[in-house]
């Protein structure tokens, strides 16, 4: 990222989780039991498989899921950072359902 400034950088993770889709899938990996599929992720969102796996890509970038592999299938769960960024997208979702 030549030329970028700090800004610059922040407001292309910012702009992946402005979108109501991104921000439900934190808050129900946050709200699942356990590890979770993409594919049962991408029920959950109401997404298409291809998409939550695009978003996920940039989540596990940034720090706020991982992959972890069990044979051919992949499980999901948050970091630390994921779960303390869908505990305030849960927040914020109640502020503005008026709960």
């Amino acid at each position: 990222m030549i030329g970028q400034t700090k800004n610059e950088k922040h407001s292309k993770i910012y702009s992946a989780f402005v979108r109501e889709k991104p921000a439900d899938m934190l808050i129900f990996l946050n709200n699942a039991k356990g590890p979770m599929y993409s594919s049962v992720l991408a029920k959950q969102a109401d997404c298409t498989y291809s998409h939550v796996v695009k978003v996920l890509k940039q989540m596990e970038k940034h720090g706020l899921v991982i992959f972890n592999k069990k044979g051919r299938l992949k499980l999901l769960s948050l970091t630390n950072k994921g779960k303390e960024l869908a505990e305030a997208f849960s927040k914020v979702k109640k502020i503005l359902d008026g709960e």
